[in-house]
């Protein structure tokens, strides 16, 4: 029975399993995205997330209990910097997991995890809504003519014996 284990140890021991999520913390925010497996991503979501929440009041206090979890300075100054500033607004879900495949060695699952404020692609379509026919639509119109000048026709002279040649036939 699972009782009373409702989170995954990553096959780890605890001090292990504190310092790896506290590294890999530290390395999404000062790069915004990292490459690894689901359940280790998973794990980080559940970490970091409380972390940024902490950041959006920045006082003594919170800055001190931040530091107690990821020991690094300029990682601290970057999340109280622009991370919470970017993410000031946002009531939670400051992380997106998307899945990339498997990996060639061991065929585990391989996804990235990223600041959802800090992906310019995403922050681009967020007015529009992609679908077929949007795609379509907008495929079309770039296809139409526009006003330039009408381009005479060209015509191409034949030979003689090549005009004999198609009637006989």
């Amino acid at each position: 029975m699972r009782h009373n284990k409702k989170f995954n140890h990553l096959g780890r021991t605890a001090d292990h399993r504190a310092a790896m999520l506290a590294n890999m913390a530290i390395s999404l925010i000062m790069h915004k995205r990292i490459t690894t497996t689901v359940a280790k991503a998973k794990a980080l979501k559940k970490y970091v997330e409380p972390l940024i929440t902490k950041a959006k009041e920045d006082s003594t206090n919170s800055r001190r209990v931040v530091f107690s979890y990821l020991q690094n300075k300029e990682a601290i100054k970057e999340l109280f910097g622009s991370v919470a500033e970017k993410v000031g607004d946002r009531p939670g879900g400051y992380t997106r997991i998307i899945k990339l495949g498997f990996r060639q060695g061991d065929a585990a699952q391989i996804c990235f995890i990223e600041l959802v404020d800090f992906d310019p692609e995403m922050a681009k379509e967020t007015g529009k809504k992609k679908t077929r026919r949007s795609r379509r639509s907008s495929a079309t119109k770039a296809e139409a003519p526009t006003n330039e000048a009408p381009v005479a026709p060209v015509v191409e002279e034949t030979s003689a014996p090549a005009d004999e040649k198609k009637e006989t036939e």
